[in-house]
């Protein structure tokens, strides 16, 4: 071998060599800079908190009680039978702005009231309404509260079969059109029923569509109330007229979201199950999971009690299909119906004071949890009645105090169990609750039963993080 050749090797050996070493040193470096942490520089956004001006508080009523049909030339004509007694209060004595709706061709509809913010502060405003009616096709008490309006809401109750006579109401006290699509769940399911779709409700109106219209046939319908433009007062006005005999009337309130645990308190069994002139399906639950199957487990325990009245029940809900379930077998007194399940839903419970000629109904909405000082009123006809519902480990201390300043009601709810107690009619209260509890009134006297939850007050401003 030649030296120019060895040279040549030892050469393009050192060059491999060299190469080799780049290589490790390489990966070497870029396995240190990943596994190792490199110098960062941190920086906090800039950001201003902010507290926005309060707003005015606006709640509607659902307004007189309607009748459908008493006209024989035009029988989808509305007539008033029985106008609304309002019983309406502000926070910090304040005198609520009343506002007349006009129902679209019917004439004055409902009251509306707004609050305007003092001091910096948003003001509360509580109403409640009722009315009664003694005529050939319809008869009954009806109660209910004004609430404030919403986007989206569900009303749970009524019916769409032969006897029925049920009224969707749409209230808009804005002060700009609502664009509303009425979906109705049944028994094939969710469906946008060409009547329900684009309704278009003015400013300071309300809107009435019968329920037959969009559901015609269904006996168990939930309809979800979606708005856009502006928020919506949705509610239903349900009666029932056995062959020619009117069997009850009441105005169901919105529920204002689905969710996986639904306490339903103050429901008033006035006879047993059973009873002279009651039939065995005088209390009935009505579910509805919108969004999956699941299974709802369903507990009734009288008031003022821990134990169950009826042995819990599991029931198997499929996807958007409404359910109905008899509550039989309970003796005369107040109930908290309890619904959980792993996913939201939505019910109610229909009670009635019987089938025959005098009955009256009521359907039972869900109690929201109430953690802050609220208002609530209780409005004329019978002594009402407010059942508190501590679901929590801990018993709760809850005072309860008319509004015009007389003596506050000291409340100790025990834990996982509820107390009742009766109120004044027509006046103005706050509820403040030591820990989350959940309450509801109710009424029942001679041919009139109603129940109408309490509602958290909403006029807390939080503060908002504004990043430039």
């Amino acid at each position: 071998m030649s030296d120019r050749r060895v040279f040549r090797w030892a050469t393009t050996s050192a060059r491999m060599l060299i190469g080799t070493a780049v290589s490790i040193i390489a990966v070497v470096a870029v396995v240190t800079a990943v596994s190792v942490p490199w110098p960062t520089v941190a920086r906090t956004p800039l950001s201003v908190t902010a507290m926005p001006a309060p707003a005015a508080s606006l709640i509607a009523c659902d307004g007189p009680l309607l009748a459908i049909g008493r006209n024989p030339a035009d029988a989808a004509a509305v007539d008033v039978v029985a106008p609304q007694s309002v019983v309406v209060g502000a926070g910090d004595d304040a005198a609520p702005q009343e506002q007349q709706l006009e129902t679209v061709d019917v004439g004055p509809g409902p009251l509306a009231y707004t609050a305007a913010p003092a001091d910096g502060r948003a003001i509360e405003v509580a109403a409640t309404g009722a009315a009664t009616v003694s005529a050939d096709d319809l008869s009954g008490y009806a109660a209910s509260a004004c609430r404030p309006p919403l986007l989206d809401s569900w009303l749970v109750g009524g019916s769409a079969a032969t006897g029925a006579a049920d009224l969707v109401l749409l209230a808009n006290p804005g002060t700009v059109p609502a664009t509303v699509q009425l979906t109705v769940y049944g028994a094939e399911g969710p469906q946008s029923p060409p009547g329900g779709v684009d309704l278009v409700v003015a400013p300071g109106t309300q809107r009435i569509v019968p329920l037959a219209g969009i559901a015609f046939g269904e006996e168990t319908p939930v309809v979800r109330v979606s708005a856009v433009g502006a928020a919506i007062h949705a509610s239903l006005q349900a009666s029932i007229t056995r062959t020619l005999t009117p069997g009850g009337v009441d105005q169901v309130g919105p529920v204002p979201q689905a969710e996986a645990s639904q306490a339903i308190t103050g429901v008033t069994v006035t006879r047993p199950s059973g009873g002279d002139g009651a039939s065995d399906e005088v209390t009935v639950l009505r579910m509805l999971a919108p969004s999956a199957t699941t299974t709802a487990r369903v507990t009734v325990t009288p008031v003022g009690r821990t134990e169950p009245a009826r042995e819990p029940e599991s029931v198997a809900l499929e996807e958007g299909k409404p359910l109905e379930l008899a509550l039989p077998g309970l003796e005369a007194g107040s109930y908290t119906v309890t619904v959980q399940a792993d996913i939201p839903l939505v019910a109610a419970v229909w009670q009635a004071t019987g089938v025959g000629e005098g009955d009256d109904f009521a359907w039972y909405t869900p109690a929201p949890e109430v953690s802050v000082p609220s208002l609530f009123a209780t409005p004329g006809g019978p002594t009402p009645t407010l059942s508190v519902v501590n679901p929590s480990s801990d018993p709760v201390e809850v005072a309860v105090t008319p509004a015009d300043g007389g003596s506050p009601l000291d409340l100790t709810v025990p834990a996982n169990g509820s107390v009742a107690v009766r109120l004044a009619a027509r006046v103005l209260y706050t509820i403040d609750p030591g820990a989350p509890v959940r309450a509801g009134l109710s009424f029942a006297g001679d041919g009139a039963l109603a129940g109408v939850p309490v509602w958290p007050a909403d006029v807390a401003t939080p503060e908002i993080v504004v990043y430039p």
